[in-house]
């Protein structure tokens, strides 16, 4: 369901917004917020519902690692955008998977008109990093959808 309505947005996204994401502001063009599912250090799955509002979107960014690793995309709510370095991006919406393998440029957000969440699944692996990389620019961000 599309909505730029947060009120709206609240009562179908089913995992709570959570609380903003100022300790991973600086690698976010709009506001974020991130719910965790599960206490960090507890599980051997970090499983966070991260909300974005319209035209949110993280920075290209590259989860990698020698072994296993990457991360998984579970859509909950609103509709959002996928992409890729190279490839052409994906819309999202309520019931998407997305595995992003580890080592690949990539990034995700809400579309312009519309908040966005998803559960952000950490794959487990050996010699994993995240490698936080340029913005997706506003040029860029306005030609979704449009080509």
């Amino acid at each position: 369901m599309k909505t730029t309505d947060k009120k709206e947005f609240e009562s179908s996204n089913i995992f709570g917004i959570g609380k903003p994401n100022d300790a991973f502001a600086k690698y976010f063009i709009g506001q974020s917020y991130l719910n965790p599912l599960v206490e960090f250090g507890k599980s051997p799955l970090f499983l966070a519902n991260v909300t974005f509002e319209p035209g949110c979107r993280n920075n290209w960014h590259i989860h990698h690692a020698k072994q296993g690793g990457g991360q998984v995309l579970i859509c909950t709510a609103g509709e959002g955008w996928y992409q890729e370095f190279g490839k052409e991006p994906v819309a999202l919406c309520p019931g998407a998977v997305i595995v992003i393998p580890a080592n690949v440029k990539h990034w995700h957000g809400a579309q312009a008109d519309s908040w966005f969440s998803h559960i952000s699944v950490e794959v487990p692996g050996e010699g994993c990093s995240n490698e936080w990389l340029e913005p997706v620019t506003d040029v860029e961000y306005a030609r979704l959808g449009k080509e």
